[in-house]
């Protein structure tokens, strides 16, 4: 099947203990991703069976070594020195097919020296939405965790009310987070530090280790990587719900997919997140959140670096403020592709501002208005433009704003930015209602809603019927308004 590495491992402990999968009761195989599985360098694809056996942790898979990892991190703004693995267990790693390293992870299986007095168990609705959000992320082409398998346990997990367990199987880049850094910044122990720190200059940055300075070129890398990130979350809507520095990926990738959801009804200060009454991360807090959330990692990372003193403390903070512009810029290419512009057009940002302001104010759906611009843009008729109009609850202000972007949009129109354009404005996102849908079958014990679903949001620029059913935005009467993370 996958062939096991154990780089990780190595590191010191508390950093990784190992530590055993608890068996569930009656574990059956809900999806497992095949195609990812042979990316990883699978060489056979065995039996649901075994499938479920090995993903829901009951037995053992040839040569996995699985132990929990260690991380602090600041939640809410308030510094927690030791959180961890309180219900997932690293497998090991694997070489994929291109040559990166990638780690496999249990979830949901059960308890482990950091849970903290908590079941270490994941009931089935979290691991539904964090397949679905994930793999669509991946086929948006956004840097992500990846869905490799979801197994039911067979027991009822409490968390509310009683609900039915589920195993999720997750595959990312590594699972070190800003937070593992902090982890071993508050144990005082330089040598766990530094270790901790060569091991993901080896792994994600290894350009960095030729740098005057490796530790300081990592911090840049890192920024450069977050701002990229968080740049493509915002453009198609995305709330993380939760961005903890222990839900921050060093390598860059989105991570912890809790109380997510993407923005329907444009709102700058949306929030999906059940715990999340101050608004800390809401929607447009993003980008700043990050930057302090790579302030925390900074500061970590001082008594490794060169530099002593205030020059020290001037260096680190450059590399921080480097991310407001690596932000800005990747912001404006992606809103020259959802606008159809040239890529080095002076009136992205300006149009992209006032339409915003045009969704905010005219309650207009996000998806839905990027999807009917893109029509419009391929077929500027009376009847695709009506149905841009019927979007907002103020088309004359509207109807100003198109002026002003046709204008500008014909100039570089071209085969090429259309392609742009759709890829940058999906037909279709894990809507919450769908999600939700999907999540209610499931109870029940019907997940054909669940493969549905996951087989149209991976084609999320696919036009078919099915496709723009399972596209529309939520009724009055189908809006979910808050999503819960199940631990």
């Amino acid at each position: 099947m996958l062939q096991f590495e154990h780089l990780y491992s190595t590191l010191p402990e508390p950093l990784w203990v190992a530590t055993q999968a608890t068996p569930v009761a009656q574990p059956e195989l809900i999806a497992f991703n095949a195609s990812l599985a042979e990316a990883l360098g699978a060489k056979e694809i065995l039996d649901s069976a075994t499938l479920a056996q090995w993903f829901s942790g009951n037995q053992p898979i040839p040569h996995a070594k699985p132990g929990a990892l260690g991380y602090a991190g600041h939640q809410f703004g308030n510094f927690v020195p030791q959180l961890g693995d309180g219900r997932a267990l690293l497998l090991g790693e694997v070489i994929d097919q291109q040559g990166i390293r990638r780690d496999v992870q249990l979830k949901g299986s059960g308890r482990t020296p950091f849970s903290r007095g908590g079941d270490g168990r994941s009931p089935l609705g979290p691991v539904l939405r964090e397949y679905l959000v994930s793999e669509f992320m991946a086929a948006m082409g956004i840097p992500t965790t990846r869905a490799l398998a979801a197994v039911t346990s067979g027991e009822r997990v409490v968390r509310q009310l009683p609900e039915p367990g589920a195993v999720f199987t997750r595959v990312a880049s590594s699972h070190i987070r800003v937070g593992t850094f902090q982890f071993a910044a508050a144990r005082r122990d330089e040598t766990v530090l530094k270790a901790l720190a060569d091991h993901v200059i080896e792994r994600h940055y290894p350009e960095a280790a030729n740098a005057e300075d490796p530790y300081l070129a990592l911090l840049e890398a890192v920024v450069a990587r977050q701002a990229v990130l968080i740049a493509r979350w915002m453009s198609i809507g995305f709330i993380h719900g939760v961005m903890n520095t222990d839900n921050c990926s060093i390598a860059g990738e989105t991570i912890d997919y809790g109380p997510c959801a993407f923005m329907e009804q444009f709102d700058p200060q949306k929030v999906y997140s059940s715990i999340d009454q101050g608004r800390r991360y809401a929607f447009d807090n993003q980008p700043a959140i990050a930057q302090w959330n790579l302030a925390r990692f900074a500061e970590t990372l001082l008594p490794l670096m060169k530099e002593e003193g205030d020059a020290l403390v001037e260096q680190a903070t450059d590399a921080i403020r480097h991310f407001e512009p690596l932000f800005s810029a990747e912001q404006r290419r992606l809103h020259a592709d959802k606008l159809g512009l040239a890529a080095d057009s002076d009136q992205a940002m300006s149009l992209m501002e006032a339409l915003e302001s045009h969704m905010h104010q005219g309650r207009m759906d996000m998806t839905a208005t990027f999807d009917a611009l893109t029509q419009y843009a391929a077929s500027p008729y009376d009847e695709s433009r009506e149905a841009l109009l019927a979007l907002t609850t103020q088309p004359n202000e509207l109807i100003a704003w198109l002026d002003k972007w046709q204008a500008v949009q014909v100039a570089s129109q071209d085969g090429e930015r259309f392609t742009a354009m759709r890829h940058a404005n999906p037909v279709i996102i894990p809507r919450n209602h769908r999600v939700q849908e999907v999540i209610d079958a499931a109870y029940e014990g019907d997940f054909v809603p669940f493969h549905t679903l996951l087989a149209v949001i991976t084609q999320p620029f696919d036009e078919s019927v099915e496709a723009r059913r399972l596209a529309a935005p939520a009724t009055e009467n189908q809006q979910v308004l808050r999503t819960f993370c199940g631990t």
